[in-house]
């Protein structure tokens, strides 16, 4: 079984909770109120969902506090099979919060509470580095953010770097999604600079041209292809939403079909999704064109309900079918 094992921030998550469900219907919160639906999640912690019921030994680098909600955190990922023994839990210290609107159309709007979350703390030293450097050098890949390199700050992001040199060069493939959030970055060019240090670091580039508009300012493909030319990439992959996935290598770009979803709810979590079905595929060595279809069926699945993490039966129910 291929190991990988991804590295960011899980967070307590309030996603808007339907008022037409019995549960609702029978409280007496939700009449005429807004309730909400108390979950977990994060953007690697997502895919490391995912992964884990796709197939994959998965393990999960954060640190925690010794709080309720982080003991719960600790034991949904025991449920997921997902492995802890790379998470320091600090005492005093509790996880960051965010809750969730959403638009008419499905798409997604958040409000974050985070700023003392001890995920910030992630690579602070180099004597942690080393740590967990001595860890992921068993795995088979390495997944991480944008995301991650925001909330680290720039001291822990050269430490991260350097761990992800030595684990490439150790034989570890290193795959990375972009995923921009303005907010976390004290402005643009840090994180351009950034980005463009980790894709130097990179194999498989997970990118949303939806990210690259907001962060470059240009959202074609050529432009994108230009833009990581230099990095040595193995394999690039463009999310474009409903219009076909770009995967782009030395010799190739190919276009994969996303067929149209009806009853579209909420596009929390689906390019995480994507992202744990084409790194499971290609670890199970499939190709990188059946990879792109398997992450875009599982951000199919994601899109029809509410919240970055369903339930396993559905998933597994809908993946099937």
């Amino acid at each position: 079984m291929a190991h990988i094992a991804a590295i960011g921030e899980v967070m307590v998550e309030l996603a808007p909770f339907p008022i037409d469900t019995p549960e609702a219907l029978n409280s007496s919160a939700g009449k005429g109120r807004d309730i909400m639906a108390l979950g977990f999640a994060g953007d690697t912690y997502n895919t490391s969902v995912y992964m884990s019921r796709l197939g994959l030994q998965t393990d999960y680098v954060t640190k925690l506090g010794e709080d309720p909600y982080s003991q719960k955190i600790m034991q949904r990922m025991k449920n997921e099979h997902i492995g802890t023994d790379m998470i320091e839990c600090i005492a005093g210290r509790s996880p960051g919060l965010y809750i969730i609107s959403n638009t008419p159309d499905g798409e997604r709007e958040f409000s974050y509470w985070r700023k003392e979350a001890p995920a910030r703390e992630l690579f602070s030293t180099p004597e942690h580095s080393n740590v967990l450097f001595q860890k992921l050098k068993q795995c088979d890949c390495i997944y991480l953010s944008g995301i991650t390199l925001a909330i680290i700050g720039e001291q822990s992001r050269q430490n991260l770097f350097i761990v992800l040199e030595k684990l490439r060069t150790a034989g570890v493939t290193i795959a990375f999604d972009s995923n921009y959030r303005p907010r976390l970055w004290r402005d643009k060019q840090e994180a351009q600079d950034a980005m463009l240090q980790i894709m130097q670091h990179t194999d498989i580039a997970l990118l949303t041209l939806d990210d690259e508009l907001l962060l470059w300012d240009n959202d074609t493909i050529e432009s994108t292809k230009a833009r990581y030319a230099n990095c040595n990439l193995r394999e690039l992959i463009l999310k474009r939403g409903a219009e076909d996935a770009v995967i782009i290598t030395a010799n190739s770009q190919v276009h994969i079909p996303v067929p149209p979803v009806a009853n579209v709810i909420d596009t929390t979590g689906a390019g995480d999704t994507f992202n744990a079905g084409y790194l499971a595929a290609r670890l199970q060595n499939k190709s990188a064109e059946d990879a792109a279809r398997q992450g875009i069926r599982c951000a199919g699945i994601i899109i029809r309900h509410r919240g970055a993490v369903i339930e396993k039966s559905v998933f597994d129910k809908e993946l099937g079918a």
